[in-house]
């Protein structure tokens, strides 16, 4: 990676640290469908999972590597504890990619050190010298993060990272791992790092936070400002509890006021070079399909991807708007990729047009996904008059998600009123073939399908969120239903879109079935084996 002092690198780490947010657990090949849609997008580098904890996760970052990390793409990263086993792994998952890059990390604070590690400042300085070395004989591009930067001593920080940087690591990624720090703060220690550990110049320094307080965005910006060269983020904000830093708002942040973080980056403050390598006309549709797969609903207010975010109801602003779009927006909805909602599809649509438009929004579909895609077109425009560009999202990416094939509804049948018993009758197909059919009463529809499914596929889950979306307006419209249940501690997430919402719902609660019925199947072959 070249340390150009001029330019912010965007390191991805919706594959790691996103897919630890609960209920977003991901497959292989939904992991590579985001993988590959993040090289589009243009990150620098995708921290593609963490090798060492289990099978599936070294799997994963192998097939990313081999798949995505090619000669003209990403970096393509794994993390790894610093253990031997954990860097050992990494730089086996990594080795397919044509640039790789081991991240390796160790606590610092003393609460880590104390209650955590349970290790002396001297020993843990050891380690990490000792670990980036480690990771330094299997690639040159090694990073170190000592974890909980924000809440450690700074004179011990620097010593870390001074003999860290030392030992090989080219990269030095600084934590918020709490959410802890205010921006003043943050940008404090990052100054202080640039101040007092001798050889930073031979590394890139990366910053890492998550959203506890609201704040991981503008520490971010605070960070660059005073030497960060790297941020780490994820689509959608997405990471364990309240997230991490979201990239979008960080790439557009940068984008829509780069003449006020020119000077920082040593540019003429006019300078209209973008600060990034992001292609921006890519976020929304990488936003939209992280949300898809991963189950993880973005909020209508939510800053550059919400639904509203380009939306005015005000009357003055609406005014406003229509005289001139700059009087209420800092920015083009179309920089972010997102076109106006225009109908350009219907019933008498051939495959030509429909794979033609696609292409235009950006997808890019293997025959096989194209093939099911356009049968489902078809299904919808034989009840929809038009079909919006918001329409041919939800469909591809409905089709496109690689839920384990295993359970399929093949029938949903409902009774209810206001004066009823709502009942259903729902059909599935096993995994064996089997078609079997069951009925269920519930306190509404949803509820007797869910009861019902639960009777055939007969494995214990708790519903802990259920949500539905319209696509767009009008009482045709499509409506995307995403579901979480939750088995012993483990959630996993289900969505699926239809013209009717019972089906959607049927469909969605099966897909996250799937998912859970794959990974018990999973535990039983790993103990098998074992």
């Amino acid at each position: 990676m070249s340390r150009q002092a001029d330019r912010i690198i965007i390191f991805d780490t919706t594959l790691r640290d996103g897919e630890q947010c609960p209920g977003a657990t991901l497959n292989i090949d939904e992991k590579l469908v985001i993988a590959k849609q993040l090289a589009r997008l243009g990150v620098d580098v995708i921290e593609a999972g963490f090798a060492f904890a289990s099978p599936g996760d070294f799997e994963a970052v192998s097939k990313i590597a081999q798949t995505v990390g090619t000669e003209d793409g990403p970096v393509i990263c794994s993390l790894a504890r610093a253990r031997h086993d954990d860097i050992k792994a990494a730089a086996a998952a990594i080795k397919p990619a044509a640039k790789g890059r081991i991240h390796t990390f160790i606590a610092t604070s003393d609460i880590h050190l104390e209650y955590k590690l349970k290790k002396t400042r001297p020993e843990v300085i050891a380690i990490a010298e000792e670990m980036v070395a480690y990771a330094k004989s299997f690639t040159d591009d090694v990073e170190f993060s000592p974890e909980d930067a924000g809440r450690s001593d700074p004179e011990f920080l620097y010593q870390v990272l001074e003999r860290a940087i030392a030992a090989g690591a080219t990269t030095v990624n600084i934590p918020d791992t709490v959410g802890y720090t205010t921006p003043s703060e943050f940008g404090r220690i990052i100054k202080g790092i640039t101040e007092n550990v001798p050889n930073i110049d031979k590394a890139i320094i990366s910053v890492h936070g998550h959203n506890d307080l609201g704040l991981a965005v503008a520490n971010f910006l605070e960070a660059v400002k005073n030497g960060a060269r790297q941020l780490e983020c994820t689509i959608n904000g997405i990471g364990e509890r309240a997230g991490n830093a979201a990239l979008e708002e960080l790439v557009m942040a940068l984008h829509v006021r780069r003449q006020y973080f020119n000077p920082f980056l040593g540019r003429a403050k006019n300078s209209e070079a973008p600060l990034t390598n992001i292609d921006t006309k890519q976020i929304y549709k990488t936003s939209r399909l992280v949300s898809n797969l991963t189950g993880m609903l973005v909020q209508p207010n939510k800053a550059i991807v919400g639904a509203n975010a380009f939306a005015h109801e005000s009357g003055i602003h609406q005014d406003g708007v229509l005289k001139n779009k700059l009087t209420y927006e800092i920015m083009d909805a179309q920089l972010i990729g997102l076109s106006d909602n225009q109908i350009v599809l219907g019933k008498h649509s051939g495959r030509n047009a429909f794979r033609t438009r696609l292409k235009e929004l950006g997808f890019e579909l293997s025959e096989n996904d194209l093939n099911k895609a356009f049968v489902r077109f078809k299904e919808v425009a034989d009840k929809k008059k038009e079909i919006s560009d918001w329409d041919l999202e939800a469909i591809v990416n409905d089709e496109i998600q690689q839920a384990p094939d295993l359970f399929k509804v093949e029938l949903v049948q409902v009774s209810c009123g206001s004066k009823a018993q709502p009942t259903a009758t729902v059909t599935l197909r096993t995994p064996d073939g089997e078609e079997l059919t069951d009925a269920a009463i519930g306190t509404g529809p949803v509820d007797a399908v869910y009861k019902a499914i639960n009777r055939v596929v007969n494995v214990p889950n708790e519903l802990i969120e259920f949500s539905v979306q319209s696509v767009t307006g009008g009482i045709d419209a499509l409506g995307e239903v995403t579901i979480r249940l939750r088995h012993e501690s483990r959630v996993f997430s289900g969505h699926a879109a239809n013209t009717d919402i019972i089906v959607a719902s049927a469909q969605a609660y099966v897909n996250a079935l799937n998912r859970l019925y794959a990974a018990l199947q999973q535990e039983v072959k790993e103990e098998v084996t074992a």
